[in-house]
């Protein structure tokens, strides 16, 4: 049933690229690709880990990165992406303001960005102002998944960043 609710807060359309920043494949990765898929979208995986993981079938599909460490950015082209969720990477991110950086330029107008941490392990109002800091406009605490605390924001056009 949460799945379900995480899934109302996407609303992909035909050809969006979505991508999600983590550490580990779970449910959320999953649903997200099948999603993305259903509209002809493309799923992309930035993985932050030492090992090469065993990737789902499911996702022979998606365009997937390796970061071999937490000091170094993920890959993303100039407004290439229509969502960027982190999940349980930003804060262990030597330098979650690059991230920030890197999803705004990454991101098309009016799209959005999650944080997504283990439940307990984000503060949530410092988040909430890292991202207005960042030019992402009406962060929301959005309280769906049991295992996740989540913050989700949109960029704005001709808000700020050079836009």
């Amino acid at each position: 049933m949460e799945l379900k609710q995480f899934l109302e807060l996407f609303n992909p359309l035909p050809g969006n690229h979505y991508i999600q920043v983590t550490n580990k494949i779970d449910a959320t990765t999953l649903a997200l690709q099948k999603m993305i898929l259903e509209v002809d979208g493309e799923f992309r995986l930035a993985l932050y880990t030492e090992a090469k993981l065993e990737i789902p079938i499911e996702l022979k599909d998606a365009q997937i990165q390796y970061i071999m460490n937490f000091s170094n950015p993920f890959r993303a082209l100039p407004r290439d992406n229509d969502m960027v969720i982190f999940k349980n990477i930003f804060f262990k991110h030597l330098n979650p303001e690059l991230l920030l950086r890197i999803a705004y330029t990454t991101l098309a107008n009016t799209a959005n960005v999650i944080i997504m941490q283990e439940k307990g392990t984000m503060d949530i109002e410092s988040t909430k102002e890292l991202l207005e800091k960042f030019e992402f406009r009406v962060p929301n605490e959005i309280n769906i998944l049991d295992e996740y605390d989540l913050v989700m924001a949109k960029k704005m056009h001709m808000w700020g960043n050079g836009l």
